[in-house]
């Protein structure tokens, strides 16, 4: 029989278990959280049916727990330590920026920067006052396009993605949320399938090197290769991106764009395009942004 413990001692003992697994090297963090205390208390707090926002150290919640309650958690952390999954596909639940997301093993698990770049109103000033139309390229689940439409009431988002898949799960997201008047769904090859022109395009695109995509962890494994595989240098679908986005944005429309850590290749690809990089949790090289004028003017799109 498991022995009784109280919330904040259940939580510490699973952290040690996590953070041992990845100092072996048989766990890796990065999906929703980024160290094992915080996805500790997420995994056992949602084991447990409590609100993630839980004040562990509240003497109200460290009642002694019971044996099934222990043992309830205690096997999603041995889930997750032994199956490898994201924290996200065993729960069926993400959070961005404070906003809840339903995700399955259909999409990759939501965790762009530009969700911060949003929410924090760093694009604000180069956002036309006009700008009505916005698009999310690359949907996922949906994640980014809701948090725009949550952010600016006014506007209205289209999500496109080649993956029908995640456009399942962005679908329930859209319900979630309460935003089917306002954000459609298309199953598209990048801008094919782009209705009309955008006053801001949102795209957190594949763009994963491919010695990259080799060396991920197994929970990086987990996650539809299509939405992380940017080819030799992470840029093939961005190439294309870049030289159709012209045609759907509107004269003042801006590109926020995500490209992780690989500035490098981004640079050496596109050597000429004039770039103001945005200031992130994860530093000032991740998330860029681009004017409709800039990508035109570029040697690239010519």
């Amino acid at each position: 029989m498991n022995p009784s413990l109280n919330l904040s001692t259940l939580i510490a003992q699973s952290a040690q278990q996590l953070d041992a697994a990845h100092t072996a090297g048989s766990l890796s963090f990065g999906q929703g959280t980024t160290n094992a205390a915080d996805e500790a208390a997420w995994l056992v707090l949602w084991a447990l049916g409590l609100p993630l926002d839980t004040d562990v150290s509240d003497d109200a919640f460290n009642v002694e727990l019971t044996s099934e309650q222990v043992a309830e958690a205690q096997a999603l952390i041995a889930q997750r330590i032994s199956s490898r999954k994201p924290a996200a596909y065993l729960t069926q639940e993400a959070w961005l920026q404070g906003v809840s997301f339903f995700i399955d093993e259909r999409a990759i698990v939501p965790r762009s920067l530009i969700a911060e770049v949003l929410a924090e109103g760093n694009i604000d000033p180069w956002l036309d006052p006009n700008t009505t139309r916005v698009l999310d390229l690359c949907t996922g689940n949906g994640s980014l396009g809701i948090l725009a439409a949550l952010a600016f009431p006014d506007i209205t988002v289209q999500g496109l993605d080649l993956s029908t898949d995640a456009l399942a799960v962005a679908h329930i997201n859209i319900e979630r949320h309460g935003l089917e008047a306002r954000m459609t769904l298309t199953e598209s090859d990048g801008l094919a399938k782009a209705d009309g022109v955008f006053d801001l395009i949102l795209c957190n695109p594949p763009y994963v090197n491919a010695q990259s995509m080799y060396e991920l962890p197994a929970e990086f494994k987990a996650e539809p290769a299509l939405a992380l595989a940017g080819g030799d240098d992470g840029m093939h679908f961005i190439r294309q991106m870049l030289r159709d986005a012209p045609a759907h944005m509107s004269e003042n429309a801006v590109l926020v764009l995500e490209i992780g850590h690989e500035r490098d290749y981004f640079e050496t690809a596109f050597p000429n395009l004039d770039v103001v990089w945005l200031s992130t949790s994860a530093g000032d090289d991740q998330v860029l942004l681009l004017t409709r004028q800039a990508i035109a003017e570029s040697a690239f799109t010519k």
